[in-house]
């Protein structure tokens, strides 16, 4: 059987090509699929066939109760029951072969520039549940699925709501609470897991993350793929044949990403100029810092500025 690749690159993307609508917002969008009593009759699962490989270059959060079928998220297959929560970060890969799952299921899509100026803009990247370290799904109990439920249709309700200058205050506030006991809840379903569990890919993100909070892109420069092997303890080829394999990306690209992720939000402060933000995040010279975040944001960073000034 042909598997199908499918990457999305935008929240409105991924809505076409599951003939979800036209999403409320370019940014968010949330999805309640629910069959009616009459159709639950005759057919009371959706199934989806497969293989199929998902990329999505936004945050996910979904909520299903699958029945049957294999999923896997980065190279860890899931083990799937009753009530399970699932959480994707942007560019990460979730493939799935003949699902089968319940009538109802709720979805979120969540673009960072939606949350980048708000605090869960650092919250959700220090969630482990958004990235591969964690290797099981969450499984929810009947009291748990009533409290995400709830959640849910909280933020279902703001989302078709008629947008005013509350609405995307109500709707984060909604997602931070969500966040919130999806962490609770894995920490009792996960109480005994160590961090020896976590896979390589986690394992370098919170490397680039201590590298950036102490200052060390300006002080020491971007980090070599070398050092990063380095400090992970195993062989150049391995850690990036591991990247390359879980990400589709290579540890460099690894590296301009999270330095470009970092850099959307510094250009963003009225004090900051592109020439200090570049030597801050280790570039001697700030044209190059120009043409990498060219490269990867299709924008220059005086352009970013500008279009970001208008919203």
């Amino acid at each position: 059987m042909k598997t199908s690749n499918f990457t999305f690159s935008n929240i409105s993307e991924f809505h076409d090509h599951f003939n979800l609508g036209k999403p409320e917002n370019p940014l968010f969008s949330v999805v309640h699929n629910e069959l009616e009593e009459d159709e639950q009759a005759s057919c009371e699962t959706y199934t989806f066939d497969g293989p199929i490989v998902l990329n999505c270059q936004f945050y996910t959060i979904s909520f299903k109760n699958i029945i049957a079928g294999e999923l896997i998220y980065g190279r860890t297959k899931y083990d799937c029951t009753n009530g399970t929560l699932l959480f994707t970060a942007p560019n990460q890969t979730l493939s799935f072969k003949e699902m089968v799952f319940s009538s109802e299921s709720y979805h979120i899509a969540l673009h960072k520039d939606y949350i980048r100026s708000s605090d869960i803009y650092n919250k959700i990247k220090k969630y482990n549940f958004f990235n591969y370290n964690v290797n099981e799904a969450l499984h929810l109990s009947p009291k748990e699925e009533q409290i995400i439920k709830s959640i849910f249709e909280n933020i279902k309700v703001e989302y078709h709501n008629n947008q005013d200058e509350f609405s995307k205050e109500i709707i984060i506030s909604q997602l931070d609470t969500l966040l919130k006991y999806a962490d609770r809840f894995y920490k009792r379903q996960f109480i005994n897991r160590t961090d020896d569990n976590k896979i390589l890919i986690t394992r370098f993100k919170d490397v680039l993350n201590a590298y950036f909070e102490q200052n060390l892109f300006a002080k020491e420069g971007i980090p070599t793929v070398d050092w990063m092997a380095a400090q992970l303890q195993v062989s150049h080829r391995y850690m990036s044949d591991t990247i390359k394999a879980e990400t589709g990306k290579t540890a460099i690209d690894q590296i301009n990403l999270f330095i470009v992720e970092e850099a959307k939000s510094m250009l963003l402060n009225p004090n900051a100029s592109i020439s200090e933000t570049a030597y801050k995040l280790g570039f001697e010279y700030p044209q190059y810092f120009t043409r990498v975040f060219k490269k990867k944001v299709g924008m220059s960073p005086k352009a970013y500025i500008k279009e970001h000034s208008l919203n």
